[in-house]
């Protein structure tokens, strides 16, 4: 595990983060651009780097713009989008071979910095406005994987259980968006929103690779066109909403196969010093096959096809998974119930404590291995305010007791029941 730490810099209120190493054979890019989950705004966003990935002003046609990939070896370009806390995040990632290794008149990384910089600052445009074949036709591209999400119930059941429960929060949107608000986007309207986003967002540029922070800065005052003036950072909100009352809902569709979905609400967010023990709380509930969902609702009881948690310590929420027979759910609600209060009762034995540690320890350790896992750990930083790196929270992992995972195990408190069974009486 590598004990390196990020320098850091800020070019025109871009915050810029650079690791410099030889240890791998490219250079890893990643821009996050980071924006409040809103109504009025997510699907726009969610639309722009669909729309940004069709042409740039010096490529603007896609085959053009993609052959220039291949020029310059092959270099990777993608993107994703998702939620952390109440944020929607753009990603922007590139993946370039390092300059030792071949033999150009120009930097691979430099000719990288100015495709990435024009993809995003300097995108294809007709009449001063986005091209409108290519918003229409990424419409449609959002439109489907949306779509795709209803269709894979396990997803849709997991979406509509934090939909329920987050429905009075910005967390309850999708990160892709609404399809309803799609049809109205225009190419002009998405510029408008485009144009907002550039100048307002939260950005993080990561670089690790055999470079500079020095180089990095110059080549992003040289290759991205922003004159942004306010200075963006992440405002992530405790998690300490009180839970009084345990909402049940109960959705009807064609599924042969009962999905039983559960919310959990804790104050320990990631930058309470409480959060490795959270993650040993989530471990050992439902994170790992030994965990005691697994066990005793899976395999002892035989009522799931599936059982496991998910926490997201950025808004402090943990969610349950299952997929059971529709006949089974007054049982596996029983026994989900039970694993809960086993937890707060402090009812944890050395093999799940050793066996969860075990496993965290080995996530942890494969991160430095990776140059974008690197950059993912360490982008945790900029929205929760904490600084810790993998070696502290791996020996905050270690010192984690069974007292301490049950005094953590109190402030998880079940919030809602979602259910998605069948239209049958």
């Amino acid at each position: 595990m590598s004990t390196s730490t990020f320098e850091q810099g800020k070019v025109n209120q871009m915050r810029i983060h650079v690791l410099p190493t030889k240890r791998f054979k490219t250079y890893a890019i990643s821009l996050y651009i980071g924006f409040p989950l809103s109504e009025r705004h997510v699907t726009s966003v969610a639309l722009t780097p669909f729309v940004l990935r069709r042409g740039t002003a010096a490529y603007p046609e896609t085959i053009r713009f993609r052959e220039r990939l291949d020029e310059l070896y092959g270099t990777g370009f993608g993107f994703d989008v998702y939620k952390r806390g109440d944020y929607q995040i753009v990603q922007f990632r590139m993946d370039v071979i390092n300059d030792r290794f071949v033999h150009t008149k120009e930097s691979l990384l430099a000719e990288s910095f100015s495709f990435l910089g024009e993809a995003i600052t300097k995108p294809a445009l007709e009449n001063g406005v986005f091209r409108a074949k290519y918003v229409d036709g990424e419409k449609e591209t959002l439109r489907k994987r949306l779509e795709a999400i209803v269709n894979d119930k396990i997803r849709y059941a997991a979406e509509r259980c934090i939909e329920e429960m987050c429905k009075n929060e910005p967390y309850r949107l999708h990160p892709l968006g609404n399809r309803a608000d799609i049809a109205p986007i225009t190419a002009e309207s998405l510029h408008s929103s485009y144009t907002q986003w550039l100048q307002s967002a939260c950005m993080d540029l990561y670089v690790v690779g055999d470079t500079s922070l020095q180089e990095v800065e110059s080549l992003v005052e040289r290759h991205f066109g922003l004159r942004r003036d306010q200075d963006a950072t992440y405002a992530m909100r405790p998690g300490n909403i009180e839970v009084r009352d345990v909402n049940t809902v109960v959705e009807r569709m064609e599924v042969g196969q009962g999905k039983l979905n559960m919310g959990l609400r804790t104050s320990v967010t990631y930058g309470d010093d409480d959060y490795a023990a959270a993650l040993m709380y989530n471990g050992i509930l439902g994170g790992y096959p030994h965990s005691k969902l697994f066990a005793n609702v899976r395999e002892k009881a035989s009522l799931a096809y599936y059982a496991s948690s998910r926490y997201d310590g950025h808004k402090g929420i943990c969610a349950i998974q299952s997929g059971i027979e529709i006949g089974n759910y007054e049982r596996a609600v029983q026994i989900i119930r039970e694993q809960l209060a086993s937890m707060q009762a402090g009812q944890i034995s050395e093999l799940e404590l050793s066996q969860t540690k075990a496993m965290i320890a080995n996530t942890l350790r494969e991160i430095g291995d990776s140059a974008f896992e690197t950059i993912a750990y360490y982008f945790n930083r900029e929205l929760s305010g904490k600084e810790r790196t993998t070696a502290q929270l791996l020996e905050q992992v270690e010192r984690v007791t069974a007292e301490d995972i049950q005094r953590v195990a109190q402030t998880f408190q079940l919030d809602t029941i979602y259910f998605l069974r069948d239209k049958g009486e």
